[in-house]
């Protein structure tokens, strides 16, 4: 009865160790992992601060019984880096590696000071093991990556990493997209994968895309897309990419970016596909209140006079607000053109507009559907399906 008494108590200590890590030490001295929260919690509570003395030997005493737990070690580095002795706290923090290669707390610390010691392929190889183990830990060690990818052998550690298929690489492009220095870095990491067996992905290519639109740099946003573009799809080139709708592209900007919302449905389809071969985007209104965008796309359209021109079919449209494609400029945001899709049931109509774009007035242009509702009454119900066949911008005059 002895042994189910301690039993029992060394469960009941387990169910408290999260929660009262001191009423579940008092149970069972020797739960390791009572003992690690409770000694964690004093080492993170800046009220008080801790007896760095008294928890060094509490975990050095745990650690007669628990020789193999790679956390005690990491738990008494951390105390010793905090009392000043960095060499022995960093030998520590070794022995907890070789102990468990995913000991979360040794593994960040090896990256800073691997970082800091300029052992970069070290830093890069914790790092890696640490996000594939513990993923959600990125923000925790984005701080570090400035310093891996500005010298070269930090870069090339990354590079290999992500070319081999690391994890955490749509994470990396999508964190460092977001300053103007990280930009320059994913910028040159989609140059050096473009030829590799991994080459970047539409998402990350969006990422970098959106990231120097974020800075205003909208010609070098729109040089990366180019440069992303496989040989079908320059095939889709032009002042409007894929103006046709043909399927299977979309989503990056300067692409078709179709939104999600209620009250409509867009699809693509080629002509080879559609019904009655009338290939292009359609659009079908489900009989409620539409607010807001259906498909938008970035342009970029050099000074000069433009006709922009669609040519479309309808089937039974009711548009009680107007539904309209725009062309506005981004910055400084204004309209420049609109033109309205027309009610009832067409075919084949050829809707277009003249408009231009003055020197150095706007360097980049959103082309939007939209509609003209401002609140989502139900009043105002868009109903009917509308097939847009084309949509071509061509240049007038230069």
């Amino acid at each position: 009865s002895a042994l189910v008494l301690a039993a029992s108590l060394n469960g009941l200590s387990r169910l408290l160790e999260i929660g009262m890590p001191g009423a579940s030490l008092a149970l069972d001295p020797l739960n390791v992992d009572a003992l690690i929260s409770e000694i964690s919690g004093d080492l993170n509570d800046t009220a008080n601060p801790p007896d760095l003395d008294a928890l060094a030997a509490r975990a050095k005493d745990s650690l007669r019984f628990n020789v193999g737990d790679a956390r005690l070690y990491s738990l008494i580095g951390e105390i010793e880096y905090r009392q000043g002795k960095e060499d022995d706290a960093y030998a520590l923090f070794d022995q907890a590696r070789r102990l468990s290669k995913t000991e979360i707390h040794a593994l960040q610390r090896t990256i800073g000071h691997s970082i800091e010691i300029g052992d970069l392929s070290k830093a890069v190889g914790a790092l890696d093991i640490l996000l594939r183990r513990w993923p959600d830990q990125f923000p925790a060690v984005a701080g570090g990556l400035p310093a891996i990818l500005s010298n070269p052998d930090g870069y090339h550690a990354v590079l290999a990493a992500i070319a081999a298929g690391a994890p955490w690489r749509a994470t990396l492009f999508s964190v460092i997209g977001k300053t103007r220095q990280g930009l320059d870095f994913a910028n040159q990491l989609l140059l050096d994968l473009a030829g590799s067996e991994a080459p970047p992905t539409s998402g990350e290519l969006s990422s970098v895309i959106t990231g120097y639109i974020g800075q205003k740099e909208y010609e070098q946003a729109y040089r990366v897309f180019l440069f992303s573009q496989s040989d079908d799809e320059r095939k889709l080139g032009g002042y409007i990419f894929n103006g046709a709708f043909e399927p299977g592209y979309g989503g990056k900007p300067f692409d078709w970016q179709v939104r999600d919302q209620s009250g409509l449905e867009v699809t693509f389809a080629t002509s080879q596909d559609a019904v009655e071969g009338e290939g292009g985007a359609t659009v079908r209104f489900l009989n409620t209140p539409v607010k807001n965008t259906a498909l938008q796309q970035y342009v970029e359209l050099p000074p000069g006079s433009y006709r922009v021109s669609l040519v479309a079919s309808g089937r039974n449209l009711k548009l009680p607000k107007e539904l309209f494609w725009t062309i506005r400029c981004v910055d400084p945001a204004s309209e420049i053109a609109r033109f309205n899709v027309p009610e009832g049931t067409f075919n084949r109509q050829r809707l277009s507009q003249e408009f231009s774009i003055g020197q150095d007035a706007c360097p980049m242009q959103l082309l939007r559907l939209e509609t003209a509702a401002i609140a989502e009454s139900w009043r105002f119900r868009y109903m009917g399906t509308l097939v847009m066949h084309k949509l071509n911008i061509e240049r007038i005059s230069p």
